[in-house]
């Protein structure tokens, strides 16, 4: 038996005349009583009683028609889902990310939400060194990392570029100036993320330190940003951090570093050679995103980030 053969028997249901049955069929009307015939011979069930005058379902006939409609009914149902998981707008996508707050992946969050909303996401917070391992052993299809990170076995695709700024305890001396200059923090007490946490984060600012002429004194390690302007807002340190974090902190001051060049870079990275129309999807909206944050920025619509200057 065929899946045709349960589309001849509908059709030749609903219209109760295998004539009209077989132009909506598009075929010829032997071919479709013989086939007709044959399905009654393999079911062994008689499906109508057939006439000169008149073509009637059988009450076996009518059941047996009751459960063709359904199993075609889900046969289309299963097109669909695996047309729609094709395109990549059903399934599960496993997104890791750092802490903090991230304005372009809230964006893609909430637009790829309303329109793939047959897509699971499931967010793992994970720190940049964290999710180098998990994209790697596919735990993570795609992750937001945090620059530098050089690994070949990943795609990696920019998606913001921020200055690095200082978080100070409120009322804090260098809290009087515009700006901060790399020497004047070095006999501050610093909060710092440790070293596996964002490798090449790690080193460049320490270099910057060792640059300047001394060693910063890391006073306290914590694994993410909230960690770290929690103990900045007790008044145990310094932290370094992004300007987009101030909102959410009023009891801190930030100030951004005097030297422009130190920016944070964040992209976007999923294994090279593990593509899905799922992560097809969502990298598009993220791309959206991006492009359409930075031309509110090029037009002057969405303004740089502003420090609580005292």
């Amino acid at each position: 038996m065929e899946l045709r053969h349960l589309r001849y028997l509908i059709a030749v249901a609903e219209e109760l005349h295998f004539g009209r049955a077989a132009i909506r069929l598009n075929i010829s009307q032997p071919p479709l009583s013989q086939q007709i015939r044959q399905l009654e011979e393999e079911l062994g069930v008689t499906l109508f009683h057939r006439t000169k005058r008149e073509v009637r379902l059988t009450e076996a006939g009518r059941r047996v028609v009751a459960e063709a409609q359904l199993v075609l009914s889900q046969v289309n149902h299963f097109a669909k889902v695996a047309a729609r998981a094709g395109q990549g707008e059903i399934g599960h996508l496993s997104v890791g990310v750092p802490g903090g707050v991230n304005q372009i992946l809230i964006d893609t969050l909430r637009i790829f939400a309303q329109e793939f909303p047959g897509v699971r996401v499931e967010l793992q917070y994970l720190t940049t060194g964290t999710q180098q391992e998990a994209l790697l052993e596919n735990k993570i299809r795609i992750g937001f990392l945090n620059q530098p990170v050089r690994d070949d076995r990943l795609v990696m695709e920019s998606v913001q570029k921020e200055p690095m700024w200082i978080a100070l305890p409120a009322g804090h001396p260098l809290a009087r100036l515009p700006q901060v200059s790399f020497r004047s923090l070095a006999k501050e007490r610093f909060i710092l993320f440790p070293r596996r946490v964002t490798p090449g984060l790690y080193d460049a600012i320490t270099w910057l330190c060792r640059n300047c002429g001394f060693t910063l004194n890391v006073e306290h390690e914590v694994d993410n940003i909230t960690g770290g302007l929690t103990l900045v807002s007790a008044g145990l340190g310094l932290a370094f951090c992004t300007p987009g974090v101030q909102k959410q902190w009023p009891d801190i001051d930030f100030r951004p570093l005097r030297n422009p060049t130190f920016q944070l870079e964040q992209f976007v990275a999923y294994r090279r050679g593990t593509s899905s129309p799922t992560l097809e999807t969502f990298l598009s909206v993220v791309r959206r995103v991006v492009h359409n944050h930075r031309s509110r920025r090029e037009k002057g619509g969405e303004p740089e980030p502003r420090s609580n200057y005292a």
